[in-house]
């Protein structure tokens, strides 16, 4: 089980397949998406990775919090959010999640706040048909009507459908296709609509209910993937450093062989003396 992502919600928009279809979609943004800290099985009984996105002002970070991101060496984000994730799943501390996680045509479940819409009728809010028009309905065309029994039981049941607060809560939607991602920008197309308000974070992860395909990045499409590949070019370039080394025994060789002269000069100095 892979870990999600957070994501920025910039709206709705147009896209149009290679055969012409027209397919609505909804645009997210995936910017500066950081693991900030992991769940273990043997500290905290569970296991999973903490992500973070966005940029937070320090002075608005509490202390406990900016000792927190200090620790992993990340940045205080303003969006901090766990997900469950499988042990072979785990992602370095600090490493970069990129829109390339997804693929297209993987579908995925999107959990987002829908738009709060403040105290709203039992029309509005449950689809009522409300009180006739006419007929001796007199202002309260609206009204839900009756909302109890008689004296038995006496009271009102709890969660009875009513008027009052809408929106702004969980909402998760899922199996939706993925038409196109970009890395470079950040940027990945969901079909559909996507509960949120623009400008509000959105989790992305796998489908629950549909099939992973083979191609997914595992366990996470990491910004630098390609890292190991760029580490094997100075082993490349080692090897005319050794070559250097070996040009340059030749001069060290040389006062060795004048050693035997600087030797024979005493001995030509003492036949010297001899004949004398």
């Amino acid at each position: 089980m892979r870990t999600g992502i957070i994501a920025q919600k910039l709206g709705m928009s147009a896209f149009f397949a290679e055969n012409g279809q027209h397919i609505p979609v909804t645009v997210l943004k995936v910017d500066n998406c950081q693991v900030v800290s992991h769940r273990t099985e043997e500290t905290d009984g569970y296991t999973a990775v903490q992500l973070g996105v966005g940029e937070a002002k320090v002075k608005n970070v509490s202390k406990p919090m900016r000792g927190h991101f200090a620790k992993s060496k990340v940045e205080p984000k303003r969006e901090v959010v766990e997900f469950r994730v499988s042990d072979d799943a785990m992602v370095d501390v600090g490493a970069e999640l990129t829109a390339d996680h997804f693929v297209t045509g993987q579908y995925v479940d999107v959990v987002g706040t829908t738009q709060g819409k403040g105290f709203a009728g039992a029309m509005k809010r449950h689809g009522f048909k409300g009180l006739r028009a006419t007929h001796g309905v007199s202002i309260s065309h609206r009204s839900h009507g009756s909302t109890g029994q008689c004296q038995d039981p006496g009271k009102v049941f709890k969660g009875k459908k009513m008027a009052g607060h809408m929106g702004d809560t969980q909402v998760t939607t899922q199996s939706l296709e993925v038409v196109s991602t970009d890395a470079d920008r950040g940027i990945i197309m969901i079909k559909g609509a996507i509960p949120g308000s623009k400008g509000g974070y959105i989790l992305v992860k796998d489908a629950l209910k549909k099939d992973l395909p083979d191609n997914v990045p595992m366990p996470a499409g990491i910004r630098g993937g390609a890292a190991p590949e760029a580490e094997e070019a100075p082993q490349e370039e080692a090897a005319p450093k050794e070559e250097v080394a070996v040009v340059d025994e030749a001069p060290v060789e040389a006062p060795a062989e004048e050693a035997p002269a600087e030797e024979a000069a005493p001995e030509a100095e003492a036949e010297s003396k001899d004949e004398e």
